[in-house]
């Protein structure tokens, strides 16, 4: 399973969570699911959010391992 990395990289991002959830065009309520792993973003607005985060797609997420 994979765990998200994206609240980390918006903790460090140059943008703010409202300019990102204008650019993808996506509620803030899309965003946090994204951040929380609830749900995981389309592939055309996975790359525009690594472009926005200046990271690369596979930057978004890390493999989670479960014992």
């Amino acid at each position: 399973m994979f765990r998200s990395r994206i609240g980390k990289l918006l903790r460090t991002s140059k943008y703010k969570r409202d300019f990102i959830q204008k650019e993808l065009g996506v509620s803030a309520n899309t965003l946090s699911n994204w951040c929380n792993s609830k749900t995981y973003p389309s592939i055309d607005k996975a790359f525009k959010l690594a472009e926005l985060l200046e990271c690369s797609v596979y930057d978004l997420y890390e493999l989670e391992n479960k014992k």
